[in-house]
């Protein structure tokens, strides 16, 4: 029976740290060298390797003392008041996972996420529905692009949505830093841009899909057919479309529908097996402006869900299927962007830092997607694919061998194997002393605001 010390030496030993010291050199190089200072270079350097790292909360003052700072002004400073343009940051991103991870099938994959907020100062934030509550909260929205594809995937740009309450604002909009050129963009606006600067940079992208706030925008996939990339958005069940000469809402027509038209496919690997869904699919009328319309049913409980679908070529079901399944792969990279690295950490409130920080996990997210995917091709597991086809693999996963790295496993062996610096005793307590003596600083002026303002 192995120790623990055992089986750490066998991770160790099964995981090339000189190689992964060696992508973390790569992928920092293009970030660094937007700096001319080295003081800088070295913080941006401390915070991407906190991101990676366990630390509690991966916010300034965190991510200060896990890098030996006697303070948070570096990191604080980085983020603020710094020269360096955070939009090259993301292009190396961007970059990035075009060169590791790009594959002629890969998907955009279009969706919103919400960080909530308390206050009214942080810039976007207001009372508005957001998907990470499931209600109305008070919160910041923004739009992110994600690309998938069979080798992996990672977020790759980002949008903030800014209010109309906030664009019609001029004192507001200048408290938090908002550039004058910024003026309102709807969701499907914001996505359009991201979209477009993708195509303009060469990534490798077969398909575009979404949700139906994406879906039932008609300039959105107008953009699209304009821009010749095929697309399986989701729509909703009162959208109309036109089969046979007669025009009538989705849900109606997948009534109509023989049993014959269903067919059963995965919409790709889930943790738990493959997921099933009854498929069906329908050419629209000539003249239409989109292809097809998908009808998804769940086998168990019968529920509907429709796609409205275009390509510049007649392509088969299961492609259609695979690139509508393939939209969970945004949700996963936000689970992952804010559990790994701290994407909802941030304690800024102006439109530079929030773009920052978002930029640079984005970055640590990127990296810890391609390292996923090279450690996991030199195992060579025949579980470590990610099978995103509309068929389940012919074969069940081995209980014996161990599951391929995900990026949780692989940045907790990073934080403590690579990145993990050395700190005092010495150091731990001042820092204890510093957040304390700030807390009680923050604590003063709270009660002297709120004796002042009692009658």
């Amino acid at each position: 029976m192995s120790s623990p010390e055992d089986r750490a030496v066998a991770a160790a030993a099964s995981l090339d740290l000189s190689a992964c010291a060696s992508l973390f050199d790569e992928v920092m190089r293009p970030v660094e060298g937007l700096f001319v200072r080295p003081e800088p270079r070295r913080t941006v350097r401390a915070l991407v390797g906190g991101l990676l790292s366990s630390v509690e909360r991966k916010n300034g003052w965190w991510l200060a003392e896990r890098a030996g700072h006697r303070g948070p002004d570096a990191m604080q400073r980085l983020l603020t008041s710094v020269v360096w343009d955070h939009d090259r940051a993301r292009d190396s991103v961007r970059s990035l996972v075009a060169d590791r991870l790009g594959h002629p099938d890969g998907v955009l994959i279009v969706d919103e996420t919400g960080f909530l907020k308390k206050g009214s100062c942080s810039v976007g934030v207001q009372r508005q529905y957001t998907g990470t509550a499931g209600r109305i909260e008070n919160s910041q929205v923004a739009v992110f692009l994600t690309y998938a594809s069979p080798r992996g995937r990672a977020l790759v740009d980002r949008r903030l949505y800014l209010p109309r309450t906030w664009c019609e604002a001029p004192e507001r909009r200048a408290a938090a830093g908002v550039p004058d050129d910024v003026t309102f963009a709807t969701k499907p606006e914001l996505a359009q841009q991201m979209v477009a600067a993708a195509l303009d940079a060469g990534m490798p992208v077969g398909w575009v899909t979404g949700d139906e706030v994406y879906g039932d925008n008609t300039a959105f996939r107008a953009f699209l057919r304009d821009r010749r990339v095929g697309y399986v958005l989701a729509v909703g069940c009162d959208t109309r479309v036109t089969l046979h000469a007669r025009r009538d809402r989705a849900d109606r027509l997948a009534t109509t529908l023989p049993d014959r038209c269903w067919q059963r496919y995965s919409a790709g690997q889930g943790a738990k097996g493959p997921r099933d869904y009854d498929w069906a699919w329908v050419e629209l009328a000539e003249g239409s402006p989109d292809r097809w319309l998908l009808v998804r049913r769940s086998p168990t409980t019968g529920e509907l869900a429709y796609y409205l679908a275009w390509a510049a070529t007649p392509q088969p079901l299961t492609t259609l299927v695979r690139v509508a399944g393939s939209r969970w792969a945004i949700e996963e990279t936000f689970q992952a962007a804010k559990s790994q690295v701290g994407l909802d950490h941030y304690q800024v409130r102006r439109w530079i830092p929030w773009h920052r920080f978002i930029t640079l996990a984005m970055l640590a997210l990127a990296f810890l997607a391609v390292l996923a995917t090279s450690t996991n091709a030199a195992h060579d597991d025949p579980d470590s694919g990610h099978h995103d086809g509309a068929s389940p693999p012919p074969y069940l996963p081995d209980p014996r061998r161990p599951i391929p790295y995900t990026l949780a496993e692989l940045r907790h062996l990073l934080g403590h194997l690579i990145l993990n610096p050395v700190l005092d005793i010495a150091h731990l307590l001042r820092w204890s002393t510093w957040r304390r003596r700030h807390q009680a600083r923050a604590r003063h002026c709270h009660y002297r605001r709120r004796l002042n303002a009692d009658p």
